[in-house]
């Protein structure tokens, strides 16, 4: 009995422990932070937008210099072998013109629901043809944009490790053949960001294939499970030291490639009424999200929602999110 008694206080001081590292302690706050957006041009057609309108709005009237821009399998070959790049070059073309850096994310599983956006010509294919179609779509990309001076890095697809949305089963080995690719077909040999759920993982896995390891920051969102609005309850220095382990131990940053600046609700947000959309998101909501951002000690956030918030401000009249961006460009 005393040795099960020793063991099991053990244990707790153990988990004392974890939970102090984690949980306990005050962040100094970042300075001179890069702060940029996501963009997608699926997302700003869903609102019924001239997604080119919003994107020119973004760049032009923001002043965004740091976009991550999701690519779709589906926009791009939407008839098996037969590539439309148009609204691809334009957007790059933008950004160089602009002197914009870009962060590509590429493959099968890309921001936005849901999550995987295979062409319908591949749902019904064998796994291993549509595994080869899809590392040919992604050598057509890296080739046609690998000399692009505005692109700075590859995302390979998006919280691999994490299941959600409508996707097939995660094939490592898939996965790591896309990986490898991206770097072969690269002479310049930018980064490739593997991102992560930045809540409900170590990062370890990603660390395992990233250069740069790319992570969610939610603060509030509808959960399903529980049919109601959850709170996150994970302080600022949460981040901090998960990031500082996977710096001591795999010598890798940490940066945050989608900071929640957009509501979470129990519907896609384009059908969200607006009352419900501003129960995890608003002016306020946005203020304290960007100034816990600042306290975990990340250099780099790409904000989720720019498309939501040129909505606001062009649909609905409400300009106030928009405006306060403006002063983080």
């Amino acid at each position: 009995m005393a040795k099960f008694k020793m063991i099991l206080l053990i244990l707790l001081v153990i988990i004392l422990i974890i939970i102090c590292y984690f949980f306990v302690g005050f962040p100094k706050p970042k300075k001179d932070i890069i702060w940029g957006v996501n963009f997608s041009q699926k997302q700003a057609q869903n609102f019924g937008m001239d997604w080119k309108e919003v994107y020119l709005a973004i760049l032009n009237d923001l002043g965004v210099r740091n976009i991550k821009l999701a690519i779709y399998w589906d926009f791009i070959e939407k008839e098996e072998g037969k590539y439309y790049f148009d609204d691809l070059d334009w957007q790059i073309q933008q950004a160089e013109e602009k002197g914009a850096k870009l962060l590509l994310v590429l493959g099968m599983k890309v921001p936005r629901w849901p999550e995987c956006h295979q062409p319908r010509w591949a749902e019904n294919q064998k796994s291993n043809i549509k595994n080869q179609k899809l590392l040919e779509y992604v050598e057509k990309i890296v080739n046609r944009y690998k000399n692009s001076p505005a692109v700075w890095a590859w995302q390979a697809e998006n919280e691999s490790f994490f299941s959600f949305g409508e996707c097939p089963e995660f094939d490592k080995g898939l996965f790591e053949k896309e990986i490898a690719l991206v770097r072969a077909l690269d002479s310049q040999k930018r980064p490739v960001i593997i991102s992560d759920s930045g809540e409900f993982s170590l990062w370890f896995r990603a660390a395992k294939y990233g250069d740069i390891i790319g992570v969610t920051i939610y603060k509030k969102a509808w959960f399903s499970e529980f049919k109601s609005y959850i709170n996150y309850p994970f302080p600022p220095v949460f981040y901090q030291r998960k990031a500082q382990l996977i710096k001591n131990i795999f010598g890798k940053d940490v940066i945050c490639v989608e900071l929640q600046a957009e509501p979470w609700g129990p519907k896609l947000l384009y059908d969200l009424p607006l009352e419900e959309q501003e129960k995890t998101m608003n002016l306020e909501q946005f203020q304290k999200n960007i100034e816990f951002a600042k306290k975990t000690g990340l250099k780099e956030f790409y904000l989720w929602g720019a498309e939501w918030w040129y909505w606001n401000k062009e649909k609905q009249n409400k300009p106030e999110i928009w405006q306060e961006a403006k002063k983080l460009f």
